[in-house]
């Protein structure tokens, strides 16, 4: 048999009916049997797993080889026993539960072939509802940087890898992590590879989540997955020295696995988990968390990770039930400075500096959005001048003398931010603000209630109803929603010409304001009734 272009590994443990899916994905590869070798390893599988692997190399025996052993308790042993068999110029990683793409290693391969790439990475998605990080797949570059490209967030073992570099560098899987042991070996690869690919213009990687969610990644615990954390990011530091390289792997840690670790279920661990899990990530950011990382976390997590610092257990713990609950907590402006207001703020029981609790740099639209809520909307007239009258609460306290309420022509654009607001570009300032503006901090203390007296102009327009703050040196721009809110009647108002004015919702449940003289609306009336005749016409004479 001539020496094969790829080996497939692929370990298996009770990932039935999936598996046949995955096999048959490797059969059929258009770079063909006879340039491919699949090593697939049962580990003490108690399904049918095994025999379905049978079954495949008394079908393919000249390309598939099966070994049966007893449960290790993870990929990592089944993966390094196939590493000793394997023969191809690269070896390619797949899950048992996922599958390829027809072509995926035939075009891995000749990529690797073309450019001298010692690691391949061909795009990859997820189904049934598996999130796969999608920015590194935006186009296909044949050198890529591990540190200056999205890669850290796409460390998954399945990647095309020269088996002569896997080889030199003895590049195994630790076997005692349950989970993210493929990081260890996928980071080194990465980091001593001459050349790193990406294969962007064809799906080659389909990662499947299984019906009842029985991954393993889904499955490990709270401690246990702290422990593998700390194990990669151990061999990460070994690997790179301390600075923007390593800054640039360790972001995606601190933001991926450890933030993880303190969502919403965190909250419902016992005391004395929450104890271990914070001293775990403690001593991690001790050791890790630069003033650069920090101030390039957002503000969320940055808490989050602080809180877990100090120890703070209970302020944690109500941070991630509040939120959860109640959504984000208001913003306090001060001295152009914004601080988010979660527990622990300036608490000197807790000690954590504003810096964990500030606003550097990154947009909080959707935040605010969220907590901008409209308590009333009415007409208020004198003579001939004709106002709209808003009040408003806002998330936002403190200095809130930047928030003024304007219509706006048109529509959001379709790049604003969820969910639907938008942080304006610098320098840009709301137009045509005009009207009477007061504020004041509602009884709790957790929002500002706007009053806006906004005079309307004798116009033909529909205007969007939207509040403009400025938080933290950036401008953001708010629609307001109704929210099931009565709207005020329609009114008509005089003057040279009269015209009328409609409060109205959306169909995104924002409020929009519209004026029209009087005759164009009756005209616009008598038009839609004569198109409504003509076509009963049409229809009569067929």
């Amino acid at each position: 048999m001539t020496r094969p272009d790829v080996t497939v590994v692929v370990a298996v443990y009770n990932t039935m009916p999936y598996l046949t899916e995955c096999l048959n994905s490797l059969a059929g590869q258009s770079i063909g049997l006879d340039r491919l070798q699949v090593v697939a390893v049962d580990d003490g599988s108690t399904d049918d797993s095994g025999a379905e692997l049978d079954r495949f190399a008394a079908k393919y025996p000249d390309t598939f080889t099966v070994l049966h052993q007893e449960n290790s308790g993870g990929p990592a042993a089944p993966s390094n026993r196939a590493l000793e068999l394997a023969t191809g110029r690269y070896v390619y990683f797949i899950g048992s539960d996922d599958y390829l793409g027809e072509e995926a290693l035939e075009r891995m391969v000749s990529c690797a072939d073309e450019h001298g790439s010692d690691v391949v990475v061909g795009k990859m998605v997820g189904t049934n509802g598996r999130y796969v990080h999608q920015k590194l797949y935006a186009e296909s570059n044949p050198d890529i940087s591990l540190y200056e490209s999205a890669l850290p967030y796409t460390l998954a073992n399945t990647k095309l890898f020269r088996r002569e570099l896997v080889e030199k560098h003895n590049l195994r899987f630790p076997e005692d992590m349950p989970v993210g042991s493929d990081q260890p070996f996928t980071i080194e690869a990465c980091v001593r590879a001459r050349k790193i690919s990406v294969v962007a213009d064809y799906t080659c990687y389909y990662a499947v989540k299984r019906g009842d969610a029985s991954n393993i990644t889904y499955r490990a615990d709270h401690l246990a997955r702290l422990g593998c954390a700390a194990k990669i990011m151990e061999h990460v530091a070994d690997l790179i020295e301390p600075g923007p390289k390593r800054d640039a792997v360790f972001k995606r840690h601190f933001e991926w696995e450890l933030s993880k670790l303190l969502q919403k279920d965190f909250a419902s661990l016992d005391v004395d988990t929450k104890r271990q899990v914070c001293e775990g990530i403690a001593t991690l950011l001790d050791a890790y968390f630069t003033d650069g990382l920090r101030d390039d976390t957002g503000v969320t997590r940055r808490v989050r990770f602080g809180l877990a610092l100090r120890g703070a257990v209970d302020e944690l713990s109500r941070a991630l039930t509040d939120e959860a609950e109640k959504g984000a907590p208001p913003f306090l402006v001060e001295d152009g400075r914004a601080f988010a207001t979660y527990p622990g703020f300036r608490d000197s029981a807790v000690g954590l500096p504003d810096r964990y609790y500030e606003v550097l740099g990154e947009g909080v639209a959707g935040r605010l959005a969220k907590h901008t809520e409209l308590e009333s909307a009415e007409w208020e007239q004198e003579g001939s001048e004709l106002s709209l009258v808003l009040v408003l609460r806002l998330g936002v306290i403190g200095d809130a003398s930047s928030a003024v309420v304007a219509l706006a022509q048109g529509a959001m654009p379709k790049n604003a931010d969820k969910p639907g607001a938008r942080r304006l570009s610098a320098g840009s300032r709301p137009l045509d603000v005009a009207g009477e503006f007061t504020r004041e901090t509602v009884m709790d203390g957790t929002r500002t209630r706007l009053t806006a007296r906004i005079p309307l102009k004798p116009v033909n327009a529909k205007r969007g109803v939207r509040v403009y703050v400025d938080v933290a040196g950036s401008v953001y721009e708010i629609p307001v929603r109704a929210d099931g809110l009565p709207m005020p009647l329609a009114r008509r108002w005089g003057g040279a010409v009269p015209h009328r004015v409609a409060a109205n919702v959306n169909p995104k449940g924002r409020l929009v304001i519209t004026t029209a003289p009087l005759w164009e609306t009756k005209t616009g009336v008598f038009r839609r009734l004569r198109r409504k005749l003509s076509r009963l016409k049409r229809k009569v004479i067929r």
